[in-house]
């Protein structure tokens, strides 16, 4: 679709993980993100196929790859090369059968296409979902103009700035189906992956010092959370703390509305944080340590409070107080809603297929050479 105008309807092919429905159930924040943006897309006029596993709980079309949803094989690298390859195809016949202008992909074996796809004049956007870092950052690297990347945050694009960045926009929420709810419980709350990285232990350490019970929910099914949560969380539980477990969407809402705010003691550089906005679309502020994107999405002493220190967290804690619910909900109305979502990701699709045109274009003349 050569010289689209920015009005004109996107043919898009979304590639989804094959490990959880979309929407999720419950844990899954890659599949909530890519639920909302389908639903996002298809209202806004664009014809969008969803190439995934599992159940499709959205408006998009849907093309199948898998019988399950493989949540069972997290950590087992078959999936991912299986669902690459499946994808490939499915992309392929779409291409062949009704036309794309962009393939979307949110997994993380799907880029290696990306050279694939080009020779049938398809950019291939990514999603970094994940810390731009190590081997992936490598792999972007090698892959190079043949990926376009956006990011989900300003920090997580500074991190690396030489990759082919071609946009950056924050993950989103439908704040219509989160609860507001003004009046808040007694607990304060964890809701995350029980992984040194998310500093469950933290948010127990700073809980107890504010006297205030934590109830903690999130997965622990992998080898590292298990020994992370026997290590580091077991021994710091109180009488009066709840270990939840696995909380699916209806409870996850309920833990966030009536939480007196949500602890989020990050220790290494979170690329965003979504359970950030759900605590906030539910009037619940947020106590954060410092690092990737917190501060671009926490608004400190407004929705929530952003502190250096560990120590620092027990009175914060207190003094969520005297922050407004409505001030919370807001901001993330004002600032994450699936509209964002959507409009951000076609700016980033138009984005990639000018520079493959214009790749394209540039590479003629030394073909015919």
């Amino acid at each position: 679709m050569e010289g689209s105008p920015a009005t004109e309807q996107l043919r898009i092919a979304l590639v989804a993980p094959p490990y959880f429905d979309i929407p999720p159930a419950a844990y899954g924040g890659v599949e909530a993100v890519v639920a909302d943006l389908a639903d996002a897309l298809v209202d806004a006029g664009h014809q969008v196929t969803l190439i995934a596993a599992g159940r499709n709980g959205t408006k998009a079309d849907f093309v199948p790859v898998w019988d399950e949803i493989q949540s069972d094989r997290l950590g087992d690298p078959f999936p991912e090369v299986a669902h690459a390859a499946a994808a490939r195809l499915a992309v392929t016949r779409l291409a062949e059968t009704g036309g794309l202008d962009v393939v979307h992909d949110h997994t993380l074996a799907g880029p290696l296409s990306a050279p694939y796809y080009e020779t049938l004049d398809l950019p291939t956007v990514i999603t970094a979902h994940g810390p731009v870092t190590g081997d992936l950052r490598q792999l972007y690297r090698t892959l190079g103009r043949e990926v376009h990347l956006v990011a989900i945050s300003h920090r997580q694009r500074v991190l690396a700035p030489e990759l082919n960045w071609v946009g950056t926009v924050h993950n989103a929420v439908r704040v219509d189906t989160f609860p507001f709810q003004p009046e808040k419980g007694e607990y304060a709350l964890f809701l995350g992956r029980f992984h040194p990285d998310k500093g469950a232990h933290l948010a127990l350490d700073a809980a107890h010092a504010a006297g205030v019970p934590l109830v903690l929910a999130g997965k622990c099914n992998e080898l590292l959370e298990q020994q992370y949560f026997e290590r580091e969380v077991r021994p710091r539980l109180a009488a009066d703390d709840l270990v939840f477990g696995m909380a699916d969407a209806t409870e996850k809402r309920k833990l966030l509305a009536e939480a007196r705010c949500l602890l989020f003691p990050i220790q290494w550089e979170e690329p965003f944080g979504m359970v950030m906005i759900e605590a906030m679309a539910c009037g619940t502020p947020v106590v954060a340590l410092r690092g990737g994107a917190v501060a671009e999405v926490v608004v400190d002493g407004v929705t929530g409070f952003i502190r250096d220190d560990p120590a620092d967290l027990p009175k914060a804690v207190h003094d969520t107080a005297a922050l407004n619910a409505v001030d919370c909900r807001r901001h993330v109305a004002g600032n994450f809603t699936a509209d964002h979502l959507g409009a951000g990701y076609v700016a980033a699709y138009r984005h990639a297929m000018r520079r493959t045109r214009g790749r394209r274009l540039r590479l003629a003349p030394l073909m015919l050479a």
